[in-house]
């Protein structure tokens, strides 16, 4: 039987890690189903039905491969005939060292390639529920926000009760609502540009004012069920740091470090940054802004900041809950479910966390997957290279009974070899990220030769 006639991969999910999932098995000839329930069914995020629409941020964090293990994570996926970033660099936004990209345009370039994919078919409505047995093999890449119904499957046959967690969304302004007599642009340290960010700059009393804020501001109740659920460190709402103490944000996303306010000639006390959010440079979005905050609150503590005294939201911050399933304990290297060899798991719902890093699992699982269609017996990435550190600590490196979301980086990665020779601190990472693409390029290889 050809590859063609072959039964197709079924690919649950269409965000970032199912569209690499689908992409991957189509590279390699094998055929895809793509199944999608938006907008038959909405979720509390997503705007639109596009492919892989993101809706936390534009941003795919840093594109330095050299001192960051994001941007190892970006090059290896290059390298690696990644959709995902093939389209983020075709859509690319000024954004200092960092990969940000034209939500719309990425979310369209991705959606329009895997539809002109002959080998992709694409169907729309919710798989609600474990799929059917004839799926011999199937990729859930449900995400954050699958489908309750699914989620409770998923629970019932892993005998494990799945975690949650929230994520919250930044607001977007627009740009010509910034009040440019008080916000200027200037990237921390005139990184990139130099003048990727808009920066709009508080002294003492304003701080002081927007902190009493966003700590007095009514926010979003949680329904009882969901009052013990934790949030992720890596995104907290904004009022949720003020209340850690009030210097916490002027420590974290409103630090000022490297700004200096053209004003004044000084560094601000603090600092609110602005991302551009979309080609156009019409929408920006606040950096480390996401919130729970009611949407009249919102705007009360957003306009007491320098520069945005009159702004326009195109969108306002919200919540949504988020599910991931204890990887360490259900999945096995290649990402199947122990107990349900033939569902294989992609993306967030893994407990990766951030958008490169779930494209980057679904880049492994539909490779994973090919591998098994054509009968070929695939080598697990090296666990030095980016992908097989955030493999190897989902699928069994992390401590089960205290499994959370994880991003990529460097403490993930084994040592380095000792040479006799103490690397300096400014060495070490650069040191991590060649030795993980000499180690992806041999890995590489090394499946060539068994195609061959």
């Amino acid at each position: 039987m050809s590859v063609n006639e072959s039964s197709p991969v079924h690919v649950v999910g269409g965000g970032l890690a199912g569209s690499e999932a689908a992409w991957q098995l189509a590279r390699a000839g094998v055929p895809v189903v793509r199944h999608e329930m938006r907008p038959q069914r909405g979720t509390d995020a997503h705007a639109g039905d596009g492919l892989a629409e993101l809706v936390c941020s534009n941003s795919f964090r840093s594109d330095d491969w050299q001192s960051s293990a994001i941007g190892l994570l970006h090059e290896e996926m290059r390298r690696l005939g990644s959709l995902i970033l093939a389209a983020g660099d075709r859509h690319r936004l000024p954004a200092g060292g960092a990969l940000a990209v034209d939500r719309e345009g990425f979310s369209a370039e991705v959606t329009a390639r895997l539809e002109a994919e002959p080998l992709v078919s694409l169907e729309r409505g919710e798989v609600a529920g474990l799929p059917p047995e004839d799926w011999d093999s199937v990729i859930l890449a449900t995400g954050p926000l699958t489908s309750p119904a699914l989620a409770a499957a998923i629970a019932e046959v892993t005998g494990e009760d799945y975690l949650a967690f929230f994520d919250a969304i930044a607001p977007i302004v627009y740009k010509e609502s910034i009040n440019f007599e008080r916000a200027w642009y200037q990237s921390r340290y005139d990184k990139g540009d130099g003048a990727d960010y808009i920066n709009c700059p508080l002294d003492a009393a304003q701080y002081g004012a927007l902190i009493d804020a966003l700590l007095a501001g009514d926010k979003t109740v949680f329904k009882e069920w969901e009052a013990d659920t934790p949030y992720f460190e890596g995104c907290l709402p904004i009022e949720v740091m003020a209340e850690r103490g009030r210097d916490t944000l002027r420590y974290g996303p409103m630090k000022p470090v490297g700004l200096t306010d053209p004003a004044t000639g000084r560094r601000p006390h603090a600092v609110v940054q602005l991302r551009q959010d979309n080609a156009l440079g019409t929408l920006y979005n606040l950096v480390g802004f996401q919130t729970k905050l009611k949407y009249g609150e919102q705007k009360n503590a957003l306009r007491l900041i320098p520069g945005l005294e009159k702004a326009e939201f195109a969108r306002l911050g919200g919540l949504h809950r988020n599910t991931f399933i204890n990887s360490p304990r259900l999945l096995d290297p290649r990402l199947r479910l122990k107990a349900r060899p033939r569902l294989r798991f992609a993306g967030q719902i893994t407990g990766v966390e951030g958008y490169i890093e779930s494209a980057a699992m679904g880049l492994l699982a539909g490779r994973f997957a090919a591998a098994d269609r054509l009968g070929l017996d695939t080598s697990l990435p090296p666990a030095t290279t980016a992908h097989g550190a955030l493999l190897s600590h989902i699928t069994g490196g992390a401590a089960a009974e205290s499994f959370q979301p994880m991003n990529a980086n460097f403490g993930l990665f084994p040592p380095l070899p000792d040479t006799g020779k103490r690397l300096k601190k400014a060495e070490r990472k650069p040191a991590y990220a060649q030795r993980a693409l000499r180690d992806l390029q041999g890995w590489l290889d090394g499946m060539e030769t068994v195609a061959a």
